[in-house]
């Protein structure tokens, strides 16, 4: 069987298709090695054992996440602006459940600090203090913000993921009146 050109990026994102599609519980060496063709010893040229891994899919996940909100972002401001990245983080969750959730705990709760991980945070965290900016919200009250809308993306998205909306609603149509909700709330402020 031929092998794979390996590389850490090669390598990241085959463990992000089997985090995705299996659980982090579920993954191990010798099932991304047989899955890159190749002994489990070779990934280690790569990557720093599970650990390692672990932490590259955070570092992916929170990147791809932060490009996804900044590409939604782009020309938008005030309630648009926030009903298309809350669209574009539900649809990344959906999208990408496992290494989602690996990259949701905080690099700030990580010994030793990891600051690519935190760079990576801090765009997140820009982009959406530009996404609010247009409700003249101070600065508290922004994190404030902040705060409630990850918080509800995140918990819509990943109930929606594992198929906690059985009820024959549209979802959309209800993630988009609680979207408005939030809209709204935050509109009443200014």
């Amino acid at each position: 069987m031929p092998r794979m050109n390996l590389g850490k990026t090669t390598v990241v994102r085959a463990a992000a298709e089997l985090v995705n599609t299996e659980g982090w519980e579920q993954l191990s060496l010798g099932k991304l090695a047989t899955k890159l063709r190749v002994q489990p010893p070779s990934l280690y040229n790569h990557i720093n054992g599970l650990p390692g891994l672990a932490r590259e899919l955070r570092l992916l996940s929170t990147r791809e996440q932060g490009e996804c909100m900044a590409r939604a972002a782009i020309g938008q401001s005030g309630p648009q602006a926030v009903r298309r990245v809350a669209q574009a983080y539900r649809e990344y969750i959906k999208s990408n459940l496992g290494v989602y959730l690996m990259g949701v705990r905080s690099s700030a709760l990580q010994s030793p600090v990891d600051a690519e991980l935190e760079a990576a945070q801090a765009e997140i965290l820009q982009t959406g203090i530009a996404v609010l900016a247009a409700f003249e919200l101070s600065e508290a009250e922004t994190l404030h913000a902040l705060r409630g809308l990850r918080s509800l993306i995140h918990g819509f998205a990943t109930l929606e993921a594992a198929g906690g909306f059985g009820l024959p609603v549209d979802c959309n149509e209800s993630f988009r009146r609680l979207t408005e909700m939030f809209i709204n709330e935050l509109s009443s402020k200014e």
